[in-house]
């Protein structure tokens, strides 16, 4: 008897969540009770969160959201702990994103989830990382796309479609369904852009001098100001609208700051240095399961089961399989702990 009024009471609380969303949030929000749902519908024993907060508490719980802490962003292998990681950008990313939802009324738990779920499919060694799986691949690789294929298939969370369908269309190009993911897209964008600047005069790769000065004159120069001023200009623009999206003005400061940074330190060959070492390492780890794999595979699924293993690296665990593999030891320590070797015996 205890139970069943324990159990009952938890379950108000969903429903209190859910109305309170139709009395708080703006008419463009996302509600939970609208959502298009799972692939395969689940009842929670105890009914006390919405759907969306069920989400981001399965993101956040998952093996592929806690590797993101040793994943590059741009700095690979920094010895200074104060660089950004790939997980410390995701929870940047996070935060800009719920200051915007709650400004602009809408559901900061969905933001929340596709926030924490975007990068989820990133290589390691960041965006090099990509780019030399992108070459391998016949098909390409795309971190948007594998961390949809993480959520989907690799640790099958089972996440309503709107989360997911914003974790696809984070990157630009793609048209995200929900306003909540429209804020993704652009808290992603400031995220980096910011955090990047910082982290690139931190290196003494870039001055804050050497900065576009007109982006400066409109942004500031000052890292708290001009990210407070990108944020306040995305909610301005986008308040009791159905849309989010920047000025013109201030989007056309943002494209341009962005490109002067890869110009200036995506590209550039001190930030670069260790790059030529990084793809070596992917590309080499690439041709080796791809050719150990043959004896336990049919051809034309090998590429895409290394592409999973691959990107789901972290950057030391790529470096030590690469040292275990190719680096001769004289304290012999075999391959015997590769998990993807033992996957593929099992299959024999």
């Amino acid at each position: 008897m205890y139970n069943l009024v324990m159990n009952t009471e938890l379950k108000t609380i969903k429903e209190q969540l859910e109305e309170r969303e139709y009395e708080i949030l703006s008419p463009y929000a996302t509600k939970c009770k609208d959502s298009k749902g799972r692939k395969h519908p689940r009842e929670e024993k105890f009914e006390i969160r919405t759907d969306f907060q069920r989400d981001r508490d399965k993101i956040l719980h998952s093996k592929s959201f806690r590797r993101l802490k040793h994943k590059t962003q741009v700095f690979l292998s920094p010895y200074n702990d104060h660089f950004r990681t790939r997980l410390t950008h995701t929870l940047e990313v996070s935060q800009i994103g719920r200051t915007m939802a709650r400004a602009l009324r809408l559901n900061e738990d969905l933001v929340e989830a596709i926030a924490l779920g975007h990068d989820l499919g990133h290589t390691p060694f960041g965006h090099c990382g990509e780019g030399t799986l992108d070459s391998l691949l016949p098909n390409g690789f795309h971190h948007n796309i594998q961390s949809v294929r993480v959520v989907e298939v690799l640790e099958d969370m089972n996440l309503c479609k709107e989360v997911t369908d914003g974790i696809l269309t984070h990157t630009w190009g793609y048209k995200p369904k929900t306003p909540e993911a429209q804020v993704v897209q652009y808290a992603d964008k400031i995220a980096y852009i910011n955090h990047d600047i910082e982290d690139s005069i931190r290196a003494g790769i870039i001055s804050e001098s050497d900065l576009p000065k007109d982006c400066m004159d409109y942004f500031s120069s000052n890292q708290s100001e001009r990210l407070g001023k990108m944020i306040t200009d995305v909610i301005i623009n986008s308040t009791d609208k159905p849309k989010v999206e920047m000025t013109e003005e201030g989007w056309f400061y943002v494209t341009k700051l962005r490109t002067w940074m890869f110009d200036n330190v995506y590209l550039d060959p001190v930030a670069k240095a260790e790059e030529k070492k990084a793809k070596n390492i992917i590309q080499s780890l690439y041709e080796y399961y791809t050719e150990m794999l043959s004896a336990y595979y049919k051809q034309d699924e090998i590429p895409q089961i290394v592409t999973d293993y691959i990107s789901g690296m972290t950057d030391q665990y790529a470096i030590r399989r690469y040292l275990d593999l190719f680096v001769p030891s004289p304290l012999a320590e075999h391959a015997n702990d590769d998990a993807l070797l033992k996957k593929a015996r099992e299959q024999k």
